[in-house]
């Protein structure tokens, strides 16, 4: 025996004013706004800006974006194996309602480590266009060395 099912029409005026996308984008930006606005008024974690870190033969390269943030607000320590970079983007006087934000505010700190200690007077910062370049030279013993591995009579005779 068959049986009947009622369906219910849903308006088509309805279907598609609808964004579910849209929403869930807004949804994420304000929760975001509530977590930021939370964490740095209490003076909570700072966010961590994008970076690369490379290493070369003679030293390890780090590049962080830091867009609008000038030399003078930024500041990198060295001590011991242990490089900080930190500083803070203030907030601009804005005139009108601020309907969108992704671009970061408030505290920021990168850590990095490298093998061995660093020689602080050796290590150099600059930067240009929004990115931050530390160079940190490698110390001696941690430069990369070619051996050359010799032939002879006498290596394994027993």
């Amino acid at each position: 025996m068959a049986m009947s099912v009622i369906r219910r029409e849903v308006p088509r005026r309805q279907v598609r004013g609808w964004e579910p996308f849209r929403e869930l984008e807004e949804l994420h930006e304000r929760a975001l706004q509530v977590l930021d606005s939370a964490l740095q008024e209490d003076g909570g974690m700072p966010w961590v800006p994008l970076a690369d870190i490379e290493e070369t033969d003679d030293a390890w390269v780090i590049e962080a974006e830091l867009p609008g943030v000038k030399a003078d607000d930024i500041s990198v320590d060295v001590q011991g194996d242990e490089l900080t970079i930190n500083g803070e983007i203030k907030e601009r006087e804005r005139k009108g309602i601020l309907r969108r934000r992704t671009r970061p505010v408030g505290r920021f700190e990168l850590r990095a480590r490298v093998p061995g200690p660093l020689d602080a007077d050796a290590v150099e910062a600059k930067t240009a266009e929004g990115v931050l370049t530390v160079r940190i030279p490698k110390p001696q013993q941690a430069k990369a060395r070619h051996i050359e591995v010799q032939s002879g009579a006498g290596a394994n005779d027993s």
